[in-house]
C-alpha cells in the first residue's frame, strides 16, 4: 500500500472506508447566545473568546501553550491577553472542538483540520497540530457573508473569465491572501447567473452556498470523499459543468483538472504561487521533463486565465486592501506558453491592458492614486521597483 492510500485510512477514522452519517451543511446562522466578554483571558469559553474575535473584526485567533492569545485584525497580529495560556488550557479548547474519532485522527496523525459551526457566530476553521511544549491552535474566521464582485475590487476582466464553458481558470497568491474568499465570490457570481452543475472539492468546506439558478453539490476531503483524485474522478461522472477545486497541489491533481478542462469544463482553482508567471511555471514543472512540451500544448489550448492577488494593509490602517494581477489568455500568451517562453509573460500583460490584462504593479499604482494604500506599502510590495517609481510619479503627478 502506497503513502497516498496509507493517509487515505487515517482520514477515515472507522477504518472501513465509509462515509459518516452527517454530512455538513449548517451555516452557523441564527440567533447567538453568547456574549463578547470586555476583556478576553484563558478562563473565558472559546466560544466567548470567538465572539470577542468576530465582533473585532479578525481574520484569526491564535491559541499556543505558553503564549498569550492573539488576534490577526487587518494583518498585524495583536495580543488579547496578559496572561500565557497553560498547556491544560489549551487542550481544554481542543477538547471542546474535537469529537471522539476527531480526537483519534489527532492522536494518529498528530494534526488535524476542520469546520467548527457556532450557531449565530457562523463558521469557523480550525487547524490543531501537536508542537513543544503542547498544542497550537489556530482558527480562521470565514465570512459571515460573502463580498459581492463589486466589493472586492477585482477588475472585470475576472468577471469576463467565468463565461467561458470550457478552460481552467486559476485563482493564485501567497497563503493568507483570500484565494478561498475570491473563489467562493466567483462560484456565487455563476450561481446567481448560470443555470449548471456545479461540483465543489473542498478540504475543508468554508461557505455553504445556497443554491439559486445553479445546482451546487459540495464535497469535502475526508468527510465525503477519500481523497481530491477520488473525488475528481467521481465528479467527470456525476454531469459536472463547472468544477471548484480549493486547493491544486501535486501532479496527479493538476493532471486530472487540466484533463477535465479539455474535456468540456470549466475549471476553477487556487495555487500558492506568487504571480501569473511563477504559477504557470508551476503547472508545467509539475510534470515529468519527457511530459513538458505535451504539458505546454495542452496549457496554452486549455487555460483561459489567472488571477492573482495579494492583501494590503490600507492607508488608515483600518481594513486590508486587495491588489491584483491578472493574466487573459490571448494568442500572445497561448504562444509563450507553447513554446515555454515563460519569462516574457510580464511583458505582455503589462501592454495588455486593452483585453483586461493588469500587472501588480499598475494595480498598486492605482491603489496608491486612489489613496487607498500608501506610496511606501505599492513600492515595498512592487516586482520591479524602479520601473515602479517611474511610471508612478508619471501616473500620480497626471
Amino acid at each position: 500500500m502506497d503513502d497516498l492510500q496509507q493517509n487515505e485510512e487515517v482520514a477515515m477514522p472507522s477504518g472501513k472506508n465509509r462515509l459518516p452519517e452527517k454530512f455538513i451543511g449548517e451555516t452557523g446562522e441564527g440567533q447567538c447566545g453568547v456574549q463578547a466578554p470586555e476583556r478576553i483571558s484563558q478562563d473565558n469559553s472559546l466560544e466567548e473568546i470567538l465572539c470577542s474575535a468576530r465582533k473585532l473584526k479578525a481574520s484569526d485567533v491564535h491559541f499556543s501553550a505558553g503564549k498569550e492569545i492573539f488576534f490577526k485584525i487587518n494583518g498585524i497580529l495583536k495580543m488579547q491577553t496578559e496572561d500565557k495560556l497553560s498547556p491544560e488550557a489549551v487542550v481544554c479548547f481542543v477538547d471542546s472542538l474535537l469529537n471522539a474519532e476527531q480526537k483519534k485522527i489527532l492522536e494518529l496523525k498528530l494534526d488535524i483540520e476542520l469546520v467548527h459551526v457556532i450557531e449565530g457566530m457562523g463558521r469557523f476553521r480550525v487547524s490543531i497540530m501537536k508542537k513543544t511544549p503542547g498544542i497550537d491552535l489556530t482558527i480562521r474566521l470565514i465570512p459571515d457573508k460573502l463580498y459581492t464582485f463589486e466589493e472586492t475590487g477585482m477588475p472585470e476582466s475576472c468577471r469576463e473569465l467565468l463565461r467561458w464553458s470550457q478552460g481552467l481558470v486559476l485563482i493564485t497568491g501567497p497563503i493568507g491572501c483570500g484565494k478561498s474568499t475570491t473563489l467562493a465570490v466567483l462560484c456565487e457570481l455563476i450561481n446567481q447567473t448560470r443555470n449548471e452543475h456545479i461540483i465543489t472539492i473542498e478540504n475543508p468546506i468554508e461557505i455553504v452556498y445556497t443554491p439559486k439558478l445553479s445546482q451546487i453539490t459540495q464535497r469535502e476531503i475526508g468527510l465525503h470523499t477519500m481523497s481530491q483524485n477520488n473525488a475528481l474522478r467521481a465528479a467527470l461522472r456525476q454531469d459536472p459543468d463547472i468544477l471548484l477545486i480549493s486547493d491544486l497541489r501535486d501532479l496527479s491533481t493538476i493532471q486530472l483538472a487540466a484533463t477535465a478542462a479539455e474535456t468540456g469544463h470549466l475549471v476553477l482553482g487556487t495555487m500558492n504561487t506568487n504571480d501569473a508567471a511563477q504559477t504557470l511555471l508551476r503547472l508545467i514543472n509539475s510534470f515529468p521533463p519527457q511530459d513538458r512540451e505535451l504539458v505546454q500544448n495542452m496549457i496554452s489550448e486549455s487555460l483561459r486565465g489567472i488571477i492573482c492577488q495579494q492583501l494590503i494593509p490600507s492607508k488608515r490602517r483600518d481594513k486590508l486592501v486587495a491588489a491584483y494581477e491578472v493574466l487573459v489568455v490571448n494568442a500572445a500568451i497561448s504562444n509563450l506558453i507553447h513554446k515555454g517562453n515563460l519569462e516574457q509573460v510580464l511583458q505582455v500583460i503589462e501592454t495588455g491592458k486593452a483585453e483586461g490584462m493588469t500587472s501588480f504593479d499598475t494595480s498598486l499604482i492605482e491603489l496608491v492614486k486612489n489613496d487607498m494604500i500608501s506610496w511606501e506599502e505599492g513600492a515595498a510590495r512592487s516586482k520591479n521597483k524602479r520601473e515602479f517609481e517611474k511610471i508612478g510619479y508619471k501616473r500620480l503627478s497626471s
